[in-house]
Parts: C-alpha cells; structure tokens; sequence
C-alpha cells in the first residue's frame, strides 16, 4: 500500500494508472512528412520505462496543415500510422507503460520554423510553409502571414479529420486521447475572443465561442471505443487583457464533463504574443485548483512542477489529482524512480536495470516492466 498520494493508483474513465505521475506531451520537431523516427523510439521508449503512471505522445496533428511545424508529427494518413505503429510495437516490446496521444491542430500557429532554427512562422512559399487556417483572419503577430478564416465547409474537414485521426489512434491501440485545447493552437483560437472575431454561431458569446471545440470533443468521443478516456488539454488563461480567463475556463470544463470528458489537464497561455506570466513553481496549480473545485472528474496540473515534495503536496492539498511533468522529464528521465527512492516508494523498472538499484533503496525496484 503507498504511503503517498503520488505513488497511489488512481483511474481515469476505464484506465488504471499505478501512480499519478504523467508524461506530458512535448514536440521534438523530429519527423518527417508526419511520419515518426527512430528519434522518436529513443524518446518515447526511454520514458515508457521511467516508472511513470502513464506517457503521452507529443501534439500529433489531424490534417498536414495543423502541424506546428515541418517537423511535426501527423496522424492524417496512412504513412504515419505506420510510422506510428513501428514506434509503439518496438516500446510495448519492453514496457507495459498505458501510451496516450494528443490529437490536436495549430491553426494560425502552424508553419513555424524548428525551434533551434529560431521558430518564428514561415510565409506560404516558403518550401517548408504553408498556409494556415484559424477562426478568423487574425494573424498571432502582426508580422505573421493572415491565415485563411474557416468557413463551413473548412469546419466540415476539420471535424472528419479529427475523427479520421481518432479512428487511427483506436486501430493503434492506444489507451487514451487527450485533445489539444491549449497554448494558442487551434480550439484555443476558437475559445479566445482576442483570436475568434467571427460573427455566425461560432463566435461572439462565450457559448457560441465553445461550440466548435465542444463539437470536436463529441466527434473524438464517438470515434474512440467506449471506456477508454477522452480527456481535453486547456489553458485556464490567456494572460492577457481582455482574453480567455479561468472563469470562462470553469464553464468550459463543465460543458466538457456534461459530454463525457474524463479528465483535463489544465495548463495556460500561448494565445498573446504580449501575455504577460507571472511565471514560478506551481504558477498554473490554481487553476487547476479552480477546475478542480467546480468539477468532477479529474484534474491534471503541470506548470515548473520539479521537486517530488512539491508534486505530493499539489495532490495531498487536494489541487489536482495526477501531477504532469514535461522539461523535468527531458532533464531527469528518472524523475519517476528518483521520487520514489525520496519517498520510499516501489516503481516498476526493466529486469535489465534492477541491478542498478541502488543499496539504500531496498525495495524500490519491484521489476513489472520486464521483458516480455
């Protein structure tokens, strides 16, 4: 029995997680023509066996035009789900980690370059760009090209895309979808009225600024087989004046819990070039406090979560109920194992590393993940 709330299991819709630890999401700018590679096998099955709860694969774009980047990885046609499926067969080789993925579509921020090549957006003719779509024609900044305003038939595609994408993740065998709603990207742009200017049903009120967001969730639901999770990735605020708050977050959540959504990972900012973040540990644990406190279903936090006694503490307080870490994960794939030999805690580990187990730390090591 844990002795921690970290290292006590917890279940998200129909999936038993061992603890409470989640890898986020975090692009690599590492395929190409949205197809994964064997970057990808490194990176993903390095934290599969990091002893963590559950891993989820990177921002996977519905359609080629919704990738952040060239180097972005897809999920829109054949070739990527090929790609996809030798990375996930090589990981399941060598661990029983539950893999998720967060389908999702950059819309105004698509087209940007690699970030260590500088990342700033490239033009349409470009050999690397394109041109992006959005809610309404409203560039991220003004030196940005003027992205295309969805019409309906635009909104027609992207709802089969995201179904398309869903249908994919199913025939993969994944555990769960999370939809990417965060960080400036597409539905984002939809729930923001410093990026949704439109004028019909699906802009203006705050109502009328869900409903396509709210409808791609519904069409994602429908796509996954019943009892694995659907979840939805926000950000709680745009960090800046006159934009998408934690209040309007808070009915978002509850609309998204009305429709079956089994959890949310609440994040922030990425919509304004000019937000202004008031940036330090725990900095987004409030709102995820906030969602919290008026839903039901569970709460992710994330946000400069590094040290293990602040991650139990988020939970014990009662915060949130699974803590996410993404850079700290980068930085120390082991973070998982390190926390439990802070708290004298047992994780799985691969029979080929029990011998790293270190003398002090008797029982951490309980050897699940072995080699099938």
């Amino acid at each position: 029995m844990s002795g921690t709330k970290l290292f006590s299991p917890v279940s998200i819709g129909d999936l038993s997680l061992s603890n409470r630890i989640v890898i986020a999401p975090m692009c690599q700018y590492s395929a190409q023509d949205g197809q994964m590679s064997d970057w990808h096998l490194i990176h993903l099955g390095t934290l599969a066996n990091s002893g963590a709860g559950f891993l989820t694969i990177e921002a996977t774009a519905v359609t080629p035009e919704g990738r952040i980047s060239y180097g972005d990885v897809g999920l829109y046609d054949d070739a990527c789900e090929a790609a996809m499926r030798r990375v996930l067969d090589g990981i399941r080789r060598w661990s029983d980690m539950p893999i998720g993925i967060q389908l999702g579509h950059a819309g105004r921020k698509a087209s940007s370059e690699l970030p260590w090549k500088g990342g700033s957006q490239l033009p349409p003719d470009n050999a690397n760009g394109w041109k992006t779509v959005a809610p309404s024609a409203v560039p991220f900044k003004d030196s940005y090209d003027v992205p295309t305003a969805l019409d309906s038939d635009g909104l027609a595609r992207l709802r089969k895309a995201f179904a398309d994408a869903t249908a994919r993740a199913a025939r993969l065998d994944l555990a769960a979808v999370q939809i990417h709603g965060a960080h400036g990207y597409l539905l984002h742009q939809f729930l923001s009225p410093l990026s949704n200017k439109r004028t019909d049903a699906y802009g203006g009120s705050l109502e009328n600024r869900m409903r396509f967001p709210l409808e791609i969730f519904e069409t994602v639901r429908a796509a996954f087989p019943a009892g694995k999770p659907v979840t939805m990735r926000v950000s709680a605020t745009d960090w800046a004046e006159g934009g998408w708050n934690i209040e309007e977050t808070v009915a978002f959540a509850h609309a998204l819990e009305e429709r079956g959504c089994d959890a949310i990972h609440v994040s922030s900012g990425g919509l304004a070039f000019n937000q202004e973040i008031a940036i330090g540990p725990n900095y987004q644990v409030p709102f995820a406090r906030a969602v919290k406190a008026a839903t039901h279903m569970p709460v992710i936090a994330v946000g400069l979560i590094t040290e293990f006694e602040q991650a139990e503490a988020i939970l014990v307080t009662g915060d949130a109920d699974l803590i996410a870490i993404a850079r700290a994960a980068l930085y120390d794939p082991r973070w998982p194992w390190h926390a439990a030999a802070h708290f004298g805690e047992t994780v799985s580990a691969p029979s080929q590393y029990l011998r790293s187990q270190p003398r002090q730390y008797r029982t951490l090591f309980d050897g699940n993940a072995s080699q099938k």
